[in-house]
This record gives C-alpha cells, structure tokens and sequence, in this order.
C-alpha cells in the first residue's frame, strides 16, 4: 500500500481493520442489486473518488486493481458512502458486464446457502 493523498476530514472518518483495510459493498446504482465486496485503502479510496473508475486492494496480489482494467468488466463509481460506524463503504456503480471475476454476473450468484 502506498502513501495517500486521501482528504484528511474522509480519512478521519474511516475505521480499518488491521490490515488498513475498509470493506466496500459495490451495489449496481439502479437496481439496488449487491454485485461484490472488495477492500479498499485510504489510497484506493482516493483513486475511486477522483476518477471515478472503481479502484480496490487486491489482498492476495498486495497492489491495486481498477475493475475492469484487464476484463473490460468496468465499474463507472455514481456514489460512494460511509456506512453509520464508518467500517464499511457502499459503492455504488454502473456495471458493465460481469462483476464477479468467475465470470458470473454478482459474486453472490453461485453461493445461495438458503
């Protein structure tokens, strides 16, 4: 992870885990539809925020990822919000094409336990 140019009034607001790390929720903006979860870094957060191109940390490759850069499955960011205890961030996005990395639609499509 890298060193951020995160506003410090946002990065005051966030709460991390150990790892520096906050969950981000990515919800399609029109629908409501829940279509991942991801990790972000103050750094990452800052990237979403002024590109408006989703931007994660990849926890097994130890760097950032913009969704969609090598897939074409993008993510254009419409808002982004901090949940009511500051440890979670819902993203909302205009999804194009998969969002799940297997291919699927959601990352949630395969695992229904009930």
């Amino acid at each position: 992870m890298s060193v951020t140019s995160l506003s410090p009034d946002i990065a005051a607001l966030l709460q991390r885990n150990a790892d520096g790390l906050v969950p981000a929720i990515v919800q399609q903006h029109d629908t409501g539809e829940v279509l991942m979860l991801a990790w972000m870094d103050d750094e990452a957060l800052h990237r979403t925020l002024t590109t408006g191109a989703a931007t994660y940390w990849s926890r097994s490759r130890r760097e950032y990822w913009v969704k969609g850069a090598t897939s074409g499955n993008t993510q254009r960011v419409v808002s982004v919000a901090l949940d009511c205890d500051g440890d979670a961030l819902l993203v909302r996005v205009d999804q194009t094409g998969a969002a799940c990395h297997t291919g699927d639609h959601t990352c949630f499509d395969a695992g229904r336990l009930m």
